[in-house]
């Protein structure tokens, strides 16, 4: 970052664990005009504005990112990157511990555009399929992230739905926290007022089975009989991760409407996030 003394990667990342290099303030105009971009941004209150610019802060001293076929990426990109990547985690606690959700990955590769991805599958007869897939984003198990920097500016919008692209990768890595992608992100200590790990995963569950169920319907009537569409981005209905991903994207860029179409799916946001405890 410009701004930012440079070290070497080995010795900055050393001073970082150590907690002997605290991180370089995101400066204000750059940050107002951020927030400014972001609406769901200039929502935030004065302290959770300020709690944000703490963990964007942290963000960037421990990542690094690269620009894909020459890109270059300037303070503004990561700073905006940064900034919806780390409103997940603005209830998480302080940076040390909320960071620690994104500790399986360091680089953050960003695309001037979207990328088109060469993919093989199997099918149940043993035929091998190739095909290729248009990418906004991914987020890889264990490794970095992709971004399509086309795709970050607020407005873009593929399938025809809601979208938000960092918030739906890196909600990704956080339900990838466990280990792999399935809908259901690690749950804190008592969970909605569960005791045990099992009972929470079971109340999650029930509560996300029925809602991806409902939505996977919508979906299809709005396809084949053109009924109308889902508010939130059809590719939810490909996975329960998806689904996962693309709540998530709701729940962040516009709270009160993901009440108003998944109220329980809202209420189990809220416990995960932390803001049943505020």
């Amino acid at each position: 970052m410009d701004w930012q003394r440079v070290l070497p990667t080995w010795a900055r990342r050393a001073a970082v664990r150590a907690g002997a290099l605290p991180p370089a303030p995101v400066p204000a105009a750059l940050w107002q005009a951020t927030v400014a971009t972001y609406p769901f941004l200039e929502r935030l209150t004065p302290a959770e504005d300020a709690h944000l610019q703490q963990l964007v802060a942290h963000f960037l001293q421990r990542k690094e990112f690269s620009g894909a076929h020459g890109l270059v990426i300037t303070d503004a990109m990561a700073v905006a990157i940064a900034a919806q990547a780390c409103v997940l985690l603005l209830y998480f606690g302080e940076p040390a511990d909320a960071l620690r959700w994104y500790d399986d990955f360091v680089g953050i590769v960003v695309h001037a555009d979207d990328v088109v991805a060469r993919r093989k599958v199997v099918d149940e007869a043993g035929v091998v399929h190739h095909y290729r897939e248009e990418l906004m984003g991914e987020a890889m198990e264990g490794g970095p992230v992709m971004l399509s920097w086309a795709a970050v500016q607020p407005g873009h919008a593929a399938h025809g739905g809601h979208t938000n692209v960092v918030i739906h990768e890196f909600a990704h890595k956080l339900d990838m926290h466990d280990g792999h992608a399935n809908g259901c992100p690690p749950l804190p200590r008592g969970f909605m007022g569960h005791t045990s790990a099992s009972a929470a995963r079971q109340a999650w569950s029930a509560v996300w089975g029925d809602a991806y169920e409902r939505f996977r319907d919508l979906v299809i009537r709005h396809e084949r009989f053109g009924q109308p569409a889902p508010w939130l981005d059809a590719y939810g209905a490909e996975a329960p991760a998806e689904f996962f991903a693309v709540a998530c994207e709701g729940y962040w860029v516009d709270r009160e409407r993901m009440a108003e179409e998944l109220p329980t799916v809202v209420h189990a946001l809220d416990a995960f996030f932390g803001r049943l405890a505020r």
